[in-house]
């Protein structure tokens, strides 16, 4: 396979202790005794239900981090406004004391009643009142009417199927996103199945192709890549490259160090030649992930598959006019499919390809 090393025996938990090791194993073992048909079928519908989870990381982390942004920034705003509140207090204390009155209070007597209501309204307080908001709370329910989903409503694929995609109270249309990244899901975990056999390597490469799917997708949607998934995943793929399963540990960290750098290098490069963000700060640590996971080897092979997808799909989204000349295409898809490509079919790719080995280019 080139510059990365695939065994299919390889184990990625290295940290695990022993005995829980050993009884994985034997686990393992003991699954592979099954009949092959039934091993893929385990396998798909354990991806299809990773792909169901998959569904919800897409469409409420981007909504909860919009959420704690407008929180912090409600927060800010009180801060200020109750620090000018406070100023303006002190202020009118002073001046009554020096004007004082005989039987007229002072509007500082006459705004603090007043004050923990207007707390209350602001939008930081408004905020810290508003239902929890997270991947598991609220449970799975329609955004348009919020119906909570019942048990089979949250069967992958099957529930939309049954439900004509829409849902069973509102009749609203479910967006067919929900299927597609379900089915997507089962079929990536059957082919790591296929591609790297029973054992932990096949759990590793699917676990990469899960996380590689939900950056994709919300980076898409969103122009997003968050941190809160690109830097576990950078550290997962050293991690799991302690002891070498795609790549040797020092592979890795350079892989991690060159991808971050050489990113860093275009993002600067860019803004100086044309004043803007050619590239965004989270495709820097999408490309360092990468690079823990595949090592420094595949770090070429994964940015010229990346920039010429990226360039394709551009300039065709241009010339049907999906895309206005100056809109940001986001790089993050494009990263992620060309490291798949490369997890799953080595460095260089193309021995992997059906018709190499027909059309006699393997020499």
């Amino acid at each position: 396979m080139g510059g990365l090393s695939c065994r299919a025996s390889a184990r990625p938990f290295a940290l695990l202790s022993s005995t829980m090791l050993t009884g994985l194993t034997s686990l393992f073992d003991g699954f592979t005794l099954m009949p092959v048909a039934i091993q893929y079928a385990f396998v798909i519908a354990f991806g299809l239900v990773i792909g169901s989870f998959v569904t919800v990381v897409v469409h409420r982390v981007p909504r909860v981090l919009e959420r704690n942004w407008d929180t912090s920034v409600a927060e800010y705003l009180e801060e200020r406004t109750n620090a000018a509140m406070a100023s303006a207090e002190a202020d009118e204390t002073t001046v009554t004391q020096d004007r004082a009155v005989p039987g007229r209070r002072s509007r500082g007597s006459e705004f603090a009643p007043t004050e923990a209501a207007a707390r209350a309204d602001t939008p930081a307080g408004k905020a810290k009142g508003a239902e929890t908001y997270n991947l598991m709370h609220p449970g799975s329910h329609c955004d348009a009417c919020g119906h909570r989903l019942r048990v089979w409503e949250n069967i992958p694929v099957l529930s939309y199927l049954l439900l004509r995609g829409r849902c069973g109270s509102c009749h609203t249309r479910i967006s067919i996103r929900y299927p597609l990244l379900e089915l997507a899901s089962g079929l990536l975990a059957a082919l790591a199945w296929w591609r790297f056999g029973p054992g932990f390597a096949a759990i590793a490469a699917f676990g990469f192709a899960a996380v590689a799917l939900t950056l994709s997708c919300i980076d898409w949607e969103t122009g997003l890549l968050p941190d809160a998934i690109t830097l576990p995943f950078l550290w997962a793929g050293l991690l799991i490259n302690l002891d070498p399963s795609f790549a040797t540990l020092g592979d890795a960290v350079i892989g991690a160090a060159a991808g971050y750098v050489f990113l860093w290098c275009v993002y600067w490069g860019f803004w100086w030649w044309r004043g803007v963000e050619g590239i965004g700060h989270g495709d820097l640590k999408l490309f360092a992930a990468l690079g823990a996971w595949l090592g420094w080897t595949g770090l070429v092979q994964v940015l010229v598959l990346a920039s010429a997808a990226g360039a394709l799909v551009g300039l065709a989204m241009l010339a049907t006019r999906r895309m206005k000349r100056d809109e940001p295409l986001p790089f993050g898809p494009f990263l992620a499919v060309a490291g798949c490509i490369t997890l799953f079919a080595g460095t260089p790719f193309w021995p992997s390809l059906p018709l190499y080995g027909s059309a006699g280019l393997g020499g």
